[in-house]
Parts: structure tokens; C-alpha cells; sequence
């Protein structure tokens, strides 16, 4: 078999088999268009050393199974799934398998929905956040700003306890907007879930419907992700890679429900985590970011409005947030890895997800795990995100291409 073949087979054949099972009827999500990785700039042998790497680190018990995609130009280079679905669920992961996003929730769904907002004229990054959520009430929050929620940077506490302090949506919700800044406004960084509880709600007042309805309606549908949503339907949990077996709350193992416990006390709908997706709904969205909001015909967001999200703010100084958004670091470790652009900007998310875009090369990683089945003990993630990034930068021999 040829090289070009082989690597064929890794994407086309995951999504053969992912169009022909007999699982149940979930949607069937298209990937970007494919090409050659030769075309697309990349050494062909390097890039199967890089799924050669993922299935060693799947192999050594790094994560169960992953879907790994790379592309450039609006194409599809590689798509490679590698692994099983879990520990004791010896299934092939296919390119279609559906992945608990965690904090990619974060990026894909709330900042998206808020450059959406701002398109619309609707949200004033500068405004206070009390414009439009009046309940987050306390001392110096006046002060805080929709910029400090999406930079992390509003001095909030990073998390609360919320599903074992409250009992409902509405009494999780009052906890968010009524705790105690640790600090003011602007000053401090503290990536914080709150911060985007509390901004998940300015959408859904801005908006005038719940988030996950929002985003069905403005973003999944129209950039045609039909795998991506909140509470998946328990038709498509034979499709879903587990992620813990959550002895601290909900005492089982979870498929399908989302793993963070402040979401799931807020119903599995949240601003912070919730968002269920696969390789092939991502491809299409980080295409759609690299090409300055647009996607065939579709202009969803205007470019200079994903410029101004994905550009470093310095809020506070040093901070390597965007808004929403993270950019690599100027040292030391960085899911980016050591060789993306300063200009990249990514996510990762608890689960083991990460999705990174480098503007300068138009290109686009995004690693999906669930290296959280069948704990979060499991720490070995943080080395392969970097490691697999450098491997993709090093692929990538002709950029000029």
C-alpha cells in the first residue's frame, strides 16, 4: 500500500465505518472536504508518524481512544481515529465518535455566540456586566466587564461547589451571580467557570432563548454540525466515548451527560462545559475560523470580529487570553506545543480535548479524548497536547504551500 493510500484509509475509512454501522440513527456529520497532505504542505511520512504517536500514547494507557484532525485551507489532511471507546468498552473509535468537550464548551459555544452578539450590536464588550445581568450583585462587580469575563480576569473565584451547595438551576445560578470577588476587576488573572456562567447568561438575555437553543439555531445549524449540541439524546449514546466513573456526585459511569458537576447541576446546559461534538463538526468550525468567519456561502462571522477575539489582550499584563480564546505561551509548557505562531489561538478541555488554529499557517489541530475514563487521575494528556502539536508544526514542511 502506498503512503497516500494508507493515509487515506485512516480518514475515509473512519468515516466509512462510521456512516455503515448499525448504531443507532445519530446524525451523520460531513468533514471538510480532504486533499492530499502533499498539496496541503505536509511530509506524508511525518504525518503518520504522528498518528503512529497518538496510538502508542493510546496504547500506554495515556487516554482509551482519540480522534485526531489536522488541516489547512479549508481541506482535511488527516483524520485518524485510534484506540477504543473505553477502558471496558472495546470498540474501535470511529472518525464520527462523539466526545464530551468539556471546557472547549467555552470557545465553541459561548465565545462563538458572543461574537455573534457583538455582529449584531447587541454586546458591548466594554459594557458592565450588570447592564445586562443586574444579579450579579456585590461589591466591585459594577466595575466588572464582558472583556474581564471572557479574559478571566473579572476576579472571580475559579469554581464553587455547586452541586452539592445547591439543588436546582435557579439556586446555582444566584450562587454564581452573588459570590464575593477575590479580587478587583482587571487586576488578576483566575481562569474561572464562573465567569462564563455568568456570561452564558448575558447571552440568553441578549438572545431572548435559552443558550444551547441559540446556538442550535445561529451557529450548529447553519455551519451544518448536527453532532454537536447539549444533552444528546440517548439514541446516540452508543456513539458517545465515556468519560468517569463519577464517584463523587452522580455515582456511575457517565456517557453522555456531561462530566463537569457545575454543569451538570445546571441542568447539562452551561456556558463552561455541556457541549457534546466530534472531529468532523469541529473541522467545519475551525475552518470557518480561519477563514475570517466564513464557510461556503455562509458568513457567520465577520472577520474582523474573529481578529479582535483571537488577539492577545494583555488583561492583565502578561495574560496570554484572548478573548474567550487561549494563545500559546511565551515560556514554559503550552498545550500549543513550542512552534505555532505567536498569532495561534486554542482551547483545551478537562476531558481531554484541544482544538489549536494557527492563523499564520491557515491550520488547525484538534485532539479529542476522553482521558477521564476511567479517571481524572489520569494526568498523562498534558504531555501528548504539546507533544502531538510540535509533531504537526514539524509535518507541516511547506507551508508556503
Amino acid at each position: 500500500m502506498t503512503l497516500r493510500a494508507a493515509l487515506t484509509v485512516v480518514w475515509v475509512g473512519g468515516l466509512a465505518a462510521c456512516r455503515g454501522s448499525a448504531a443507532p440513527p445519530v446524525p451523520v456529520s460531513a468533514a471538510i472536504p480532504a486533499a492530499a497532505p502533499a498539496s496541503l504542505g505536509f511530509d506524508g511520512t511525518r504525518l503518520t508518524g504522528v498518528v503512529g504517536y497518538l496510538r502508542a500514547e493510546a496504547d500506554s494507557g495515556a487516554f482509551p481512544g482519540a480522534v485526531l484532525a489536522v488541516g489547512r485551507h479549508g481541506r482535511l489532511a488527516l483524520l485518524a481515529p485510534v484506540g477504543v471507546y473505553g477502558v471496558n468498552d472495546h470498540r474501535p473509535v470511529q472518525a464520527g465518535t462523539i466526545y464530551d468537550l468539556a471546557s472547549l464548551t467555552k470557545v465553541v459555544a459561548l465565545t462563538t455566540a458572543c461574537m455573534v452578539l457583538v455582529d449584531e450590536g447587541k454586546l458591548a464588550l466594554d459594557a458592565p456586566v450588570q447592564l445586562y445581568v443586574p444579579e450579579f450583585a456585590g461589591a466591585m462587580k459594577d466595575r466588572v466587564t464582558i472583556r474581564h469575563l471572557l479574559t478571566h480576569s473579572a476576579g472571580l473565584v475559579p469554581d464553587l461547589p455547586l452541586y452539592d451547595s445547591t439543588a436546582t438551576r435557579a439556586a446555582a445560578l444566584h450562587a454564581v451571580d452573588t459570590t464575593t470577588l477575590l479580587s478587583p476587576p482587571g487586576v488578576t488573572y483566575r481562569y474561572s467557570d464562573l465567569s462564563a456562567i455568568v456570561l452564558m447568561q448575558v447571552v440568553e438575555r441578549l438572545a431572548g432563548e435559552p443558550f444551547d437553543r441559540f446556538l442550535a439555531r445561529r451557529v450548529f445549524g447553519p455551519l451544518a454540525m448536527p453532532s454537536t449540541r447539549f444533552l444528546p439524546p440517548a439514541a446516540w449514546r452508543d456513539r458517545i466515548a465515556p468519560t468517569e466513573n463519577d464517584t463523587m456526585f452522580r455515582h456511575r459511569l457517565l456517557v453522555g451527560e456531561v462530566h463537569d458537576e457545575s454543569a451538570a447541576r445546571l441542568g447539562g446546559v452551561s456556558g463552561n462545559a455541556g457541549l457534546f461534538s466530534n472531529a468532523l463538526d469541529l473541522s467545519r468550525f475551525a475552518a470557518m475560523l480561519l477563514n475570517g468567519g466564513a464557510w461556503d456561502t455562509l458568513q457567520l462571522i465577520r472577520a474582523e470580529t474573529v481578529a479582535a477575539f483571537t488577539a492577545r489582550q494583555n488583561l492583565p499584563a502578561g495574560s496570554t487570553r484572548a478573548l474567550g480564546w487561549d494563545t500559546p505561551s511565551d515560556s514554559g509548557y503550552s498545550s500549543a506545543g513550542t512552534k505555532l505562531s505567536r498569532r495561534a489561538f486554542g482551547h483545551t478541555g478537562y476531558t481531554g480535548t484541544s482544538m489549536w488554529m494557527d492563523p499564520e499557517r491557515d491550520l488547525f489541530i484538534i485532539l479529542l479524548t476522553n482521558r477521564v475514563n476511567p479517571t481524572r487521575a489520569n494526568l498523562a494528556i498534558l504531555h501528548v497536547r504539546s507533544q502531538l502539536a510540535d509533531l504537526v508544526a514539524d509535518a507541516l514542511t511547506h507551508p508556503e504551500l
